[in-house]
C-alpha cells in the first residue's frame, strides 16, 4: 500500500506538468492565430533557432543566474516565507562586491572566493533585515522585502556615480565600477562546439548550490526542522523547534544564495557592475521556483525553459511576429502550472485517503488473527 500511495503523486505530478504544457501551447497557438501567424511554423522556427550553438551557450548562461535566483526564493518557500527581495539583494551584493573586488589586490586562488563570499555576506545581511523585522515586530516579509528592494535600488543608484564608486566606461556613455583584475575573473568553459562564446565557469557553482540545497533540505536535521516549520509552526514548536530562529536562518540562507545570482555574469563576462548589468532576475526566480515546485531538478528545467524562450524570441522579428508573444507564453506556463499542480495536489490527497480507507476496510473484514 505504501508503494501505491508513493507512486500516485509522482505519476500525477508528471501528468499535471504535461497537461500544463499542452494547455499553454494551446493558448499560445490561439494568440498566434489572432496575430495572423501559423503556430506550427512559428514553433518550428523558434526551436530551430534556439538549438544553434551560440543560442545554446547564451541559454545556459542566462539559466545559471535564473537557477540561483530560484533556489534563493525556494529556500523561503519551503518555510512559507516569501522573499520577494532577491532582486534587490543580488543587485546590491553584485555592485558592492564588484567595487571591493576591484579595490584589493589578491592572488587568484583568494580573489575569486573573496568576491563571492563578499556578495553572499551582503545578500545575507540585506535579507536578514527583513527577518529581524518579522521576528521582532511581526512585519510581513512580503512588505519588508518589497521596500528593501526599493532601498537597495536607491543605494545602487547613489553609489554608482563617478563621484563615488563608478568610473566612465571607455568608448561609451556607460558608467560602472572599476574593472575587476584578472585574478578575480573566472574563465569560461567550451561546452558547446561551434559556438563563439563560452559557458560561464560559475555554472559549476550553480550545480554545487543545487546539490547543497537538496542535501540540506532532505538529508539534515536543519532541513527537516525548516520543512516542518513551513508545514505547521505550532507542531514545530511542540517538537522543540525555535521558529523565530528558523525564520532568521532561512532568510539569511536565502539572501546568501541571492548574493550569488549576479556572480556568473560579473566574474565571467562583465567584470564590472555597470548601468546595463542584468536586472529583474530576482523576480524571474519566483516564477521558476513555482515552475519547479521548489525541487532542484525541476527548477533547473524551469530555468533552462525560461532562458530558451527568451533566446529563441530573437527570431520572432524576422517572422513578423511580436516578440511579446514569449511573455504571453511564459505567463501562461506559470499560471497553468500553478493551477494544475494545485488540482493535482488535491486529487492526490483524495486518492491517498481513498486507498487508506480501502485498506482499513479490508483489514476490518479479515477474520480475527488473520493479517492482510
Amino acid at each position: 500500500m505504501k508503494r501505491r500511495i508513493a507512486r500516485q503523486p509522482v505519476l500525477l505530478t508528471i501528468g499535471g506538468a504535461l497537461v500544463a504544457l499542452l494547455f499553454s501551447l494551446l493558448i499560445s497557438s490561439a494568440v498566434l492565430k489572432l496575430s495572423h501567424a501559423e503556430p506550427i511554423d512559428v514553433f518550428r522556427e523558434v526551436v530551430k533557432y534556439g538549438r544553434k550553438p551560440n543560442q545554446l551557450v547564451n541559454m545556459i548562461n542566462k539559466s545559471t543566474g535564473y537557477y540561483l535566483s530560484a533556489i534563493a526564493v525556494a529556500i523561503g518557500f519551503r518555510m512559507r516565507l516569501f522573499n520577494i527581495g532577491v532582486d534587490g539583494q543580488y543587485r546590491l551584493a553584485a555592485m558592492l562586491a564588484a567595487a571591493l573586488g576591484a579595490a584589493v589586490s589578491l592572488p587568484a586562488a583568494i580573489h575569486v572566493p573573496f568576491v563571492i563570499l563578499t556578495a553572499m555576506a551582503i545578500g545575507a545581511v540585506w535579507a536578514g533585515l527583513a527577518a529581524v523585522l518579522k521576528v521582532t515586530r511581526g512585519v510581513s516579509e512580503v512588505i519588508s522585502t518589497i521596500m528593501l528592494n526599493a532601498i537597495a535600488g536607491s543605494i545602487v543608484a547613489y553609489l554608482l556615480n563617478t563621484d563615488r564608486l563608478a568610473v566612465q566606461v571607455a568608448g561609451s556613455s556607460n558608467i560602472g565600477t572599476r574593472p575587476l583584475p584578472g585574478s578575480a575573473r573566472v574563465p569560461g568553459l567550451n561546452l558547446i562546439s561551434g559556438s563563439d562564446n563560452k559557458v560561464f565557469g560559475l555554472v559549476l557553482l550553480a550545480v554545487a548550490v543545487g546539490i547543497g540545497y537538496s542535501v540540506l533540505l532532505n538529508r539534515t536535521r536543519f532541513g527537516f526542522d525548516l520543512r516542518a516549520t513551513g508545514l505547521s509552526p505550532s507542531a514545530a514548536v511542540a517538537s522543540g523547534v525555535n521558529v523565530r530562529r528558523m525564520v532568521v536562518i532561512a532568510m539569511l540562507l536565502s539572501g546568501a544564495v541571492a548574493g550569488l545570482v549576479g556572480m556568473p555574469q560579473l566574474l565571467g563576462a562583465s567584470y564590472s557592475y555597470s548601468l546595463d548589468f542584468p536586472a529583474g532576475i530576482g523576480f524571474t526566480g519566483i516564477a521558476i521556483a513555482l515552475l519547479g515546485r521548489n525541487h532542484p531538478i525541476g527548477m533547473a528545467f524551469g530555468a533552462l525553459l525560461w532562458a530558451f524562450l527568451e533566446e529563441s524570441s530573437q527570431i520572432l522579428d524576422l517572422l513578423s511576429v511580436s516578440p511579446e508573444i514569449v511573455k504571453i507564453i511564459q505567463g501562461t506556463v506559470v499560471l497553468t502550472v500553478v493551477v494544475v499542480y494545485e488540482l493535482v495536489r488535491r486529487f492526490s490527497l483524495a486518492q491517498q485517503q481513498r486507498v487508506v480507507g480501502e485498506q482499513l476496510s479490508s483489514d476490518e473484514s479479515l477474520p480475527a488473527g488473520a493479517t492482510a
